[in-house]
């Protein structure tokens, strides 16, 4: 047969078939119509009339389940206000009452946000002293007064310059403050007239190496050299100086056996916090040790410990 004949033939056939094509789409388009209403249902139920059914609020994953743990909610509930000095004190009421360790925990760290933030505010609070600043003050003369900084004096009244004249009022912290440091938690609690204040995760030496006993705050400096076991001064700076932003030396005080070289410093390795890493002092975040820098004065007690 010739291929003429074939293209013929078959041309034939096929146009003697209905074409299906068009009513197959139009079938397909009025079932697609009709799922789509049907799936729809739910969403304009659940979502066409909004002002008759309202949201639901959230709920807390956690509920809290006894007296103390909703006390603790309320606590935060009034931080979260700024309602900050009825909420230290009713949070101050709670940590002398709670057993719980982790409620312990809790409000310790809501305790030492709120004391931070009063602290370093113009906010009242009772351990500042309203000062009215006489003919010959300076910040040196009034820090030294209350036994406190000159940062501190500066930060907590937002005084631009160090300039005073008599007649401005300031409010002075007239607190007194003293650290613990425990080796076997890593640990430093802060306390102002001996109630807890804010707690500091810490490193301390390898192989207890940290000193322990009394000491006092001896010589504060900012952007500390750091002197190599060889005498070698590394300025602050040099990727080989590894004592941070600030330094605090330490003194030994009453049957502690004298010390040299050992303090309180920054670190440039955050990994290290929470672990015995040093070569013996006790090292902080930087963030951490610039405003334990601002609050405390030279003659701090500090009080270090195994326990």
């Amino acid at each position: 047969m010739a291929d003429n004949d074939l293209k013929n033939i078959l041309i034939q056939e096929n146009a003697g078939r209905p074409r299906l094509t068009p009513f197959l789409l139009i079938i397909l388009l009025v079932v697609a119509g009709v799922a789509a209403v049907v799936l729809s249902r739910p969403w304009w139920e659940k979502h066409g009339n909004r002002a008759a059914q309202p949201l639901p609020l959230p709920v807390p994953k956690q509920m809290p389940h006894t007296p103390q743990q909703q006390s603790f909610q309320a606590i935060c509930a009034l931080a979260s206000n700024k309602s900050l000095e009825e909420a230290r004190q009713k949070g101050y009421a709670l940590l002398a009452q709670t057993k719980d360790p982790a409620l312990t925990a809790s409000l310790e760290t809501l305790l030492g946000q709120i004391n931070i933030e009063l602290i370093l505010s113009q906010a009242p609070m009772p351990e500042k002293e309203e000062y009215v600043v006489k003919a010959g003050d300076s910040l040196e003369r009034i820090a030294r007064k209350f036994k406190t900084t000159v940062d501190l004096i500066k930060k907590s009244n937002a005084l631009q310059r160090p300039v005073l004249h008599p007649g401005d009022r300031l409010r002075v912290f007239k607190g007194t403050f003293t650290m613990a440091i425990s080796k076997r938690r890593n640990d430093l609690v802060l306390k102002a007239n001996d109630r807890f204040f804010k707690r500091y995760r810490v490193g301390t030496g390898k192989f207890g190496t940290t000193p322990v006993g009394t000491f006092v705050i001896a010589e504060k400096i900012e952007q500390p050299p750091w002197w190599r076991p060889d005498g070698k001064m590394i300025p602050f700076g040099d990727k080989e100086n590894v004592l941070g932003t600030r330094w605090m030396s330490l003194q030994a005080t009453g049957a502690t056996d004298a010390v040299r070289g050992y303090g309180l410093h920054g670190t440039w390795e955050p990994e290290t916090i929470g672990r015995q890493a040093s070569a013996g002092c006790v090292r902080l975040l930087n963030s951490e040790v610039e405003e334990l820098f601002l609050l405390v004065p030279n003659g701090t007690s500090v009080v270090i410990t195994e326990q």
